[in-house]
C-alpha cells in the first residue's frame, strides 16, 4: 500500500466507528506559545482533552502535519525524521482502553494486513512513589486480542540485561511509557495533562540481521532497542491525569489520544526497514542521488528529511 492509501484507510476505518474527520491544523500553532511548530497530533486538541467540548463531538480523527527537532541528531538512521504526518484518533470522554486497543489491532492486522506475530507492545510499569498504578488493564486487553489471533502474549517486566525473555508485552517505566507534551511525570508543569501509554512495534525479523549489523550488536535486543529491528508504529495514550500541587488528580474525563507516524506505518506495511525507501521519499532520494552522486546513505537521508521539512515549514509561514 502507498502512503496515500494507508492514510485514507486509517481515516475511513475510524470514520466507520463514529469518528469525525477533521483537517490538519496549521504547522504553526495558533494561541500556543509553548512551541514554534506543531509537534504532535494532540497539541491542537489540548483544550478538548482538558474538558472543553469539541464542535465535532467526542470522537475525532485526522492526519496532522508535525515538526519536531528534538530527534534531529537521530536523522540519518532508518526511521527518524523532523517532519512527519501523525495519524490520530481521539476519544474525548467517550470510549477508553478496550475499544482503542481492539480497534488498533484490527486496523493493523485486518486493514493493513500486518502479521500479528510480528507485533509487540509496551505498557506503563507504574510508579509507586508518585502513586501512579501499573497498567495491568491494558495488558489484559492486549492478551485477549492476541489470543483471538492465535498468538500467546506473555507479559514481562523489561530489564535490559534480560532482553526479550520470550515476551510480547513489556512493562517499561515512565521514560518510555508515559506521555505528556513535556515528558515524564516529574517534568510536567502544574496543570499539564498526561497519562500512561501503550506503544506498538513492528518486528522486521531476525533474518535481516539488523541488530547484528548495528552499533548495538554487543547488547541484547529488545523492542525499544535503537538498532532498527523494531519500529514503533503507534502510541495509544490513555490521558486521564492532571499534574497538581499535591501530585496527580484524575481529569474530569478519560481520554484516548492515539498517534501513529504515517511514514512508519508505510514502512511496516511494506516490510521495508528503511522509511527512506518507501513512496514517501523515493522520488526525493532518487533526485538527491542523481545530483550528488555517490554519498553516504545517512547523508542522503539527512538531505531528504531536511529538504522535505524545510519546504513544508516555509509553506506554513
Amino acid at each position: 500500500m502507498t502512503s496515500d492509501e494507508i492514510r485514507k484507510a486509517y481515516l475511513d476505518f475510524f470514520k466507520g466507528r463514529g469518528h469525525v474527520i477533521v483537517p490538519s491544523e496549521s504547522l504553526v500553532p495558533e494561541n500556543d506559545p509553548t512551541t514554534l511548530f506543531t509537534g504532535s497530533g494532540m497539541q491542537p486538541m489540548l483544550r478538548y482533552l482538558l474538558g472543553e467540548s469539541h464542535p465535532s463531538g467526542k470522537r475525532i480523527c485526522d492526519s496532522q502535519k508535525c515538526f519536531r527537532a528534538q530527534d534531529i541528531e537521530e536523522v540519518g538512521d532508518n526511521r527518524h525524521t523532523t517532519f512527519f504526518e501523525m495519524l490520530g484518533n481521539w476519544s474525548l470522554g467517550d470510549y477508553f482502553k478496550k475499544e482503542q486497543i481492539s480497534w488498533m489491532f484490527e486496523f493493523l492486522t485486518k486493514v493493513l494486513g500486518l502479521y500479528p506475530g510480528n507485533i509487540y507492545v509496551s505498557v506503563f510499569r507504574g510508579n509507586e512513589k508518585l502513586k501512579l498504578p501499573r497498567d495491568d488493564e491494558s495488558v489484559g486487553i492486549w492478551q485477549e486480542v492476541f489470543k483471538e489471533a492465535g498468538i500467546k502474549a506473555k507479559a514481562v517486566d523489561f530489564a535490559e540485561k534480560n532482553g526479550m525473555q520470550g515476551g510480547r508485552i513489556f512493562y517499561y517505566d515512565e521514560r518510555k511509557n508515559w506521555w505528556s507534551r513535556t515528558g515524564t511525570p516529574e517534568e510536567m508543569p502544574l496543570g499539564e495533562p498526561g497519562g500512561p501509554d501503550s506503544e506498538m512495534f513492528w518486528d522486521f525479523g531476525d533474518e535481516l540481521n539488523i541488530h547484528e549489523n548495528s552499533p548495538y550488536k554487543d547488547k541484547l535486543c529488545h523492542i525499544n532497542c535503537d538498532c532498527g529491528r523494531f519500529l514503533e508504529i503507534g502510541n495509544n495514550v490513555f490521558m486521564e491525569y492532571l499534574k497538581t500541587e499535591s501530585g496527580f488528580s484524575l481529569l474530569p474525563q478519560k481520554n484516548v489520544d492515539f498517534g501513529g507516524g504515517l511514514e512508519r506505518m508505510v514502512a511496516a506495511q511494506n516490510n521495508q526497514p528503511d522509511i527512506f525507501k518507501t513512496d514517501v521519499f523515493n522520488d526525493l532520494v532518487s533526485k538527491i542521488r542523481e545530483l550528488a552522486g555517490e554519498i553516504e546513505v545517512s547523508a542522503v537521508r539527512v538531505f531528504a528529511d531536511h529538504l522535505r521539512a524545510a519546504s513544508v515549514c516555509l509553506l506554513s509561514l
